[in-house]
């Protein structure tokens, strides 16, 4: 009982320390996009242009890692027996 209250003491004085140290950083972190490839391709005299599908707009990309989800997981449950070998037994 005391180690397990230990425990969730210790992850809680973590948790908000680890909130106040996010809360003094600014809104938006650059990520690796921004921060290598755009640099590299400006200095190679390409610079950014919008990309074929914009992603950033709406519902898209939820849309896309749904259909990529349930394609997958039909082909998954299809192939079932093949993939976990329920039929090894059966020779």
């Amino acid at each position: 009982m005391k180690k397990s209250l230990m425990t969730g003491l210790l992850v809680l004085i973590a948790a908000i320390l680890t909130w106040f140290a996010f809360a003094g950083t600014p809104g938006k972190w650059p990520g690796v996009d921004e921060n290598v490839v755009e640099r590299i391709a400006e200095e190679a005299g390409r610079p950014a242009r919008e990309p074929f599908i914009n992603t950033d707009q709406g519902d898209i990309l939820l849309f896309v890692f749904l259909t990529a989800g349930a394609v997958g997981g039909f082909i998954g449950g299809y192939q079932y027996r093949k993939l976990f070998g329920e039929d090894r037994g059966k020779s």
